[in-house]
Formats: C-alpha cells, structure tokens, sequence
C-alpha cells in the first residue's frame, strides 16, 4: 500500500520533484478512472505521464 505524500501536497509542487513511486502510484490510480475525470484530472494525468515518459519509465 502506498503511504507517501498525498495528492493535496503534491499538487502544490513541479512533477519533477515527485518521487518515482509516487509517479508511478498516481498514474496507476487515475488510470483506474479514467473516464470519471474532468479536464483538470486529465490535465494532472497527462502532466504525470509526461514525467515518467522524461525519465525513461518507472
């Protein structure tokens, strides 16, 4: 289970700073709802994806 930062802290700091579990936790997670989330969930989805793809995956 996952027991870092929660996404209120995290939203409030550059992707870049993320740690890659938390990266790879959230993706995961909005993945699951995709459908269900507004423009600005998909934003902060595609934001997430983007820095993982940067780093060369997870």
């Amino acid at each position: 289970m996952y027991t870092g930062r929660d996404l209120t802290e995290l939203s409030m700091m550059a992707k870049t700073n993320w740690k890659n579990e938390e990266l790879s936790f959230f993706h995961h997670s909005l993945q699951q709802i995709t459908p269900y989330l507004n423009v600005e969930g998909q934003t902060i989805h595609r934001e997430i994806i983007e820095e993982i793809e940067s780093r060369g995956g997870v």
